[in-house]
């Protein structure tokens, strides 16, 4: 784990998670890493038909997350540029989990393993969550009109996988902090005072780790 600050933001589809990056890459003038969704060519058939499509959507996300890992380690990490990141690389297996066959996932699994295994951990994680309307309300908003297919039994889901995730995230990783944010509650994109109180969490955090390295 890097001591250059390396902030990782995750959460459910809709939640915010860019949003907030971007907030906090100007906050703290951090490089931004934003990951690549929309690009991803089998995302409208994988809502539409997830057995069909999962293992072509999972391993598009895999492979262009490992090379957006690989080029933030040599260009910003490595030369001591802190950087935020609207996600964190571990989220793929919440996802293949959730979406492939067993032996699909098998297959899956190890090629993740080999890719990761020497990919830079971030040193800080924020973690937003919501109730499935605030989700469901967050999407819609937002109008990307290739997730207006997206089940809500299947947020509902994910957003299960992803508070059992997290909570096994911090008995695996006890040194890396995480900052809980629950979006029912605090609306960092519409209300400033709810921004504020974010990034005073997260500069606490920070000041907190570079009190430890000393």
């Amino acid at each position: 784990m890097t001591d250059v600050p390396f902030i990782a933001i995750e959460g459910p589809i809709g939640i915010g998670k860019t949003s907030l990056a971007k907030e906090l890459s100007h906050q703290f003038d951090y490089h931004l890493l934003k990951e690549i969704v929309e690009e991803n060519p089998f995302l409208g058939k994988f809502y539409d038909d997830i057995d069909e499509w999962s293992f072509q959507t999972e391993m598009f996300f895999l492979c262009n997350r490992f090379k957006q890992l690989e080029d933030i380690e040599k260009k910003y990490l490595n030369l001591n540029k802190p950087v935020v990141a609207d996600y964190h690389i571990s989220k793929n297996m919440i996802f293949a989990k959730r979406t492939l066959q067993d032996d699909k996932f098998d297959k899956y699994e190890q090629i993740y393993q080999i890719l990761t295994k020497d990919m830079p951990v971030p040193n800080m994680m924020i973690y937003l969550n919501a109730s499935l309307d605030t989700i469901l309300k967050r999407i819609r908003l937002r109008g990307r009109e290739i997730e207006q297919n997206i089940k809500a039994s299947y947020l509902a889901q994910l957003s299960q996988d992803y508070e059992a995730y997290m909570n096994d995230f911090e008995i695996l990783h006890p040194n890396i902090p995480v900052i809980r944010i629950n979006g029912d509650e605090l609306d960092f994109v519409q209300n400033k005072t709810d921004l504020d109180l974010i990034i005073n969490k997260v500069r606490q955090s920070l000041n907190n780790q570079l009190a430890s390295y000393k």
